[in-house]
C-alpha cells in the first residue's frame, strides 16, 4: 500500500511541475502568435544573395 502513496505523490509533483511550466510559458508570451505560423508557410522566402 505504501507504493501507491509514493506513486501518487510523485505523479502529483510531476503534474504540478508541468502546470507550472505551462503558466510560465503563457506568462512569457510563448503562445501569443497563433496565426502567424499557419500563414507563414504559404509565402516563399525572399531570395538572398547566396541563393542567386
Amino acid at each position: 500500500m505504501g507504493i501507491v502513496y509514493l506513486m501518487l505523490t510523485i505523479s502529483l509533483v510531476i503534474a504540478a511541475c508541468f502546470l507550472g511550466f505551462f503558466f510560465w510559458a503563457t506568462k512569457n508570451g510563448q503562445f501569443d502568435d497563433d496565426y502567424g505560423p499557419s500563414v507563414r508557410i504559404l509565402f516563399e522566402d525572399e531570395p538572398t544573395t547566396k541563393d542567386v
